[in-house]
């Protein structure tokens, strides 16, 4: 898989959770939901375009390529998990930004023994 900027990260997880709820996602939607210039949005999906992540073209309809699917779901997961942990584990009060900043350090395998800590002792 290949590896990406924290920012662009942060954009193939927005463009997941819009193709979840809409089948696709928009500039001006990415726009509101990360707070960001359209301009910075749309620089941001040529290069996902250019990284074969995702389908974009100007005016039309963002959706995901298979890889930009697989690695956007495992983004995904990542702040899930981690989110639950500061959140229900620690409960810490501003959990979900910091799953955000630390989604994008954290490895697959530090994340499989905190998702095995949070099932062995919530569930």
């Amino acid at each position: 898989m290949q590896k990406l900027s924290s920012s662009l990260e942060d954009y193939l997880e927005q463009i997941y959770i819009q193709v979840l709820k809409n089948g696709f996602a928009k500039v001006t939607a990415l726009s509101n939901a990360l707070n960001v210039r359209k301009a910075s949005v749309t620089s941001a999906l040529i290069n996902l375009a250019d990284k074969k992540l995702i389908n974009y073209e100007p005016y039309a309809s963002i959706t995901l390529t298979d890889e930009g699917l697989k690695l956007s779901k495992r983004i995904y997961k990542k702040h899930i998990v981690l989110n639950k942990f500061f959140n229900e584990v620690l409960k810490l009060d501003n959990s979900a930004e910091i799953a955000c900043a630390v989604e994008h350090l954290i490895s697959d395998k530090n994340l499989a023994k905190i998702e095995k800590f949070i099932s062995d002792n919530i569930y």
